[in-house]
């Protein structure tokens, strides 16, 4: 109990780097599990309807590509507060306040992650067009089964970029979740916050441990997507 394992201390990782380590893969896990399972049909939705107003949405999705961290950070600090309107109302129903706790990076991190994974989804199923949809309800599959047979497995590749992206952007937040969930150690200090402790008291030896291995471990997701994806071109080429 308490003693960092002798291969993380061979490396230089102190036992607060370790747990701040762990929550972030905890937190881009859960954050991208649950963008996958709302994301996926608010994407299919956004690439089939004729809404006039959908460029509303898609702008609100965008959002967190243009906008400040911080300032995102601060208005969910204020609405998920005690006198905030989902704070309060969550305090009404009985629920505890979200801001500095780890489900409070969870909520942050969907927000802030929603367009790295909505938008590969929702440009996935807008590349596959109407035809083999046509094809498969001339075969008498309904409308869910022709989502789970024919939609989903013709945009595996959007599904692996969305699911890579997604993970990839929530390792590196900083803005939003120190806004939100502050910096406490063993519950809501994450990776980025932890380089930045060691930054600001002059330890750049464990800001560059730190740093490298996110920089090195950011360059490998992004390399399986982009080789994945050539792959998966080339299959639909001989196909």
């Amino acid at each position: 109990m308490g003693i960092v394992p002798p291969i993380i201390d061979a490396i230089g990782l102190t036992e607060n780097d370790l747990t701040a380590l762990l929550t972030t893969l905890k937190l881009a896990t859960i954050s991208t599990l649950i963008l996958l399972l709302l994301g996926t049909p608010l994407a299919w939705w956004l690439a089939r309807t004729q809404w006039r107003f959908k460029v509303l949405l898609e702008a609100v999705i965008a959002l967190p590509l243009v906008l400040p961290p911080t300032v995102l950070g601060f208005y969910l600090l204020v609405a998920l507060g005690r006198e905030g309107p989902i704070g309060s109302l969550i305090e009404t129903i009985g629920g505890a306040p979200l801001p500095f706790t780890f489900a409070g990076l969870v909520v942050g991190s969907v927000i802030y992650s929603m367009p790295f994974v909505i938008q590969p989804l929702q440009n996935a199923f807008a590349a596959i067009g109407s035809r083999p949809l046509e094809v498969a309800a001339t075969l008498r599959a309904s409308p869910l089964d022709r989502f789970f047979t024919v939609a989903i497995p013709l945009a595996r590749s959007g599904f692996l970029s969305a699911m890579v992206l997604g993970f990839a952007h929530t390792l590196g937040e900083f803005g939003v979740v120190l806004m939100i969930g502050g910096n406490i150690p063993g519950e809501t200090q994450l990776l980025s916050i932890a380089i930045y402790d060691h930054v600001e008291v002059l330890e750049y030896g464990q800001a560059h441990l730190l740093s490298g291995g996110l920089l090195l471990f950011s360059f490998l997701l992004l390399l399986l997507v982009y080789s994945a994806n050539r792959h998966f071109s080339v299959m639909q080429t001989k196909q």
